[in-house]
């Protein structure tokens, strides 16, 4: 997980310099609830119990369009002079404002240009088109959000349209202030701290500009990932810093730069930032899930995954913690890799290089030594006769689970690598591990035999596959990977000696396990 940054603002500064009298009376007339509708703060029941505090959810995910942005959106169009609505409105987004901008297009009967890039998935696409119901014409071009930002601008000029700026426009912020609002009003009692996500800035903004008008004593914590941090480097250098390169996987809150008069507020009103990694986000849209059973987006679940962070680096107890959960537009592809990622960064997995000895048996006593831990992943390819590397992922309970079963792999003798927290090994090396193996001559012939196979999802599914194995059958590919299924779809490779044929067969009808024969499959002769 990301490490909490050194508080880089002090919170000493008395309430009266730090209060923004304009934004509370714009917060306080600003007009969203024609279109928007006030979020519920939940208590997060699972993980209360599980951090000692109470940690409260403002689910802004359940938005008519699935994220806040509709509030900022709606708040600066209905404010636009009659003759500048009818001559319309221009946004650039590829996301959650372009659908705020669409359904307030919609609502105000004014028509709206959004230009989104080329590369936008058609779901997204549909659904502003959805939103918008007729009032939208949608402009795709260039393959970035810069390319559609100066293609909207100059579209502007060109029709003379109002633009609407995803963050730094005072109506806008004062729109998303709503929700700091709301927050104040539903929960009345003491409150440590507001966690908000930030890209450019806007939602921080307002909810600051509300919550420390009213409740200076309340903390207002900003929250950035690894990859996007541009507020956060602003803020320390004391003038706005623009990113080279973003990351895209929030892509929410993946903004270069950040806003003039966004940047000027959070300078002044945020108490503290939190700067969270990958694996932590995806652990937080579990989290979340478990709790509500609803999916939030990776920007969206960013403040949850602040929290947890927060509260293991402050040792905090008792205290009551929101998190603006800010929207829920979750790509479905990317559930797979949200699953995968979750338990690493929840400490829930742990993933293992292991070099056992290539010899039958090995694979069998490294098996035992996990013993009753829930193995998740298994990725081995014979490629040397001396030695094998075995990745391993294993179910632990935390950190120390995982740097336990280490020491424990190393005193019998194993080399053994922690690659938990390595990039390269999760992204892509997991995936990779195989190849082909030894070319097979004629004094050591391979006589490998290749299976799919079923295992039941259950503890002692595997010893009893390697409990039947003929001690001498060497093992010399395995693959496996937890799906979260009743069976476990595994490959696996044995060398079984032509004489040993019969008695193989019998071995696969005692074990009773599905399986399905490949090796003559072209796929096992090109890559295997």
């Amino acid at each position: 997980m990301g490490s909490l940054p050194p508080s880089v603002l002090s919170s000493t500064a008395s309430p009266v310099t730090r209060k923004p009298i304009d934004y509370l009376q714009r917060i306080l007339t600003a007009s969203v609830y024609d279109v928007a509708h006030e979020t519920p703060l939940d208590l997060a029941h699972n993980l209360s119990r599980r951090l000692h505090n109470t940690v409260l959810l403002k689910r802004e995910d359940q938005q008519p369009v699935f994220s806040f942005k509709l509030r900022g959106a709606y708040n600066k169009m209905s404010r636009l002079s009659d003759e500048e609505r009818q001559r319309g409105v221009i946004c650039a987004s590829a996301g959650n404002h372009a659908q705020g901008v669409a359904l307030s297009a919609r609502k105000l009967g004014c028509r709206a240009v959004i230009v989104m890039p080329s590369t936008t998935p058609k779901v997204k696409v549909d659904a502003v088109r959805a939103f918008g119901a007729g009032a939208v014409e949608i402009v795709l071009e260039g393959e970035s959000y810069s390319d559609a930002a100066a293609h909207a601008q100059k579209l502007q000029q060109e029709r003379s349209l109002s633009f609407v700026h995803p963050f730094d426009d005072p109506d806008v912020i004062a729109g998303q202030g709503t929700i700091g609002m709301e927050i104040v009003r539903q929960h009345p009692g003491p409150l440590h701290a507001v966690f908000c996500a930030i890209g450019g800035g806007g939602l921080i903004s307002g909810v600051a500009s509300y919550i420390k008008a009213v409740r200076p004593e309340v903390r207002v914590i900003g929250v950035q990932t690894v990859d996007s941090d541009a507020m956060l480097r602003s803020v320390r250098a004391g003038r706005r810093v623009e990113l080279s390169e973003v990351g895209l996987f929030a892509d929410g809150t993946a903004v270069k730069r950040v806003g003039e008069e966004t940047f000027r507020i959070a300078r002044d009103l945020v108490d503290d930032y939190v700067v969270v990694d990958t694996d932590a986000v995806c652990a937080a849209i579990k989290d979340v899930f478990e709790d509500t059973r609803c999916v939030l987006e990776p920007s969206g679940a960013m403040s949850v995954a602040a929290v947890k962070q927060y509260v293991a680096q402050h040792k905090l107890k008792s205290q009551a913690l929101a998190a603006i959960t800010c929207g829920a537009n979750m790509n479905f592809d990317r559930l797979r890799f949200v699953a995968e990622r979750a338990e690493v960064g929840e400490a829930r997995e742990a993933l293992f290089a292991v070099t056992i000895p290539e010899q039958p048996g090995s694979f069998r006593k490294l098996c035992a030594l996990l013993g009753q831990r829930a193995v998740t992943e298994f990725n081995y390819r014979l490629g040397d006769e001396q030695q094998a590397q075995v990745f391993v992922g294993v179910s632990i309970s935390s950190r120390d689970d995982a740097r336990r079963i280490a020491s424990h792999l190393a005193r019998a003798g194993y080399a053994t690598l922690d690659l938990s927290d390595d990039e390269l090994a999760k992204q892509h090396v997991r995936h990779l591990v195989g190849g082909r193996a030894p070319r097979a001559d004629d004094a050591a012939p391979l006589h490998e035999r290749i299976l799919r196979f079923d295992f039941p999802e259950r503890p002692g599914a595997l010893m009893r596959f390697l409990d039947k194995l003929k001690p001498d059958w060497n093992i010399s590919l395995f693959h496996y990977r937890n799906q979260g299924g009743d069976n476990g779809r595994v490959l696996v490779g044995i060398q079984v000696p032509p004489a040993d044929r019969k008695r193989f067969s019998e071995f696969l009808a005692s074990l009773g396990y599905s399986h399905v024969e490949e090796t003559s499959n072209p796929v096992v002769r090109l890559f295997l």
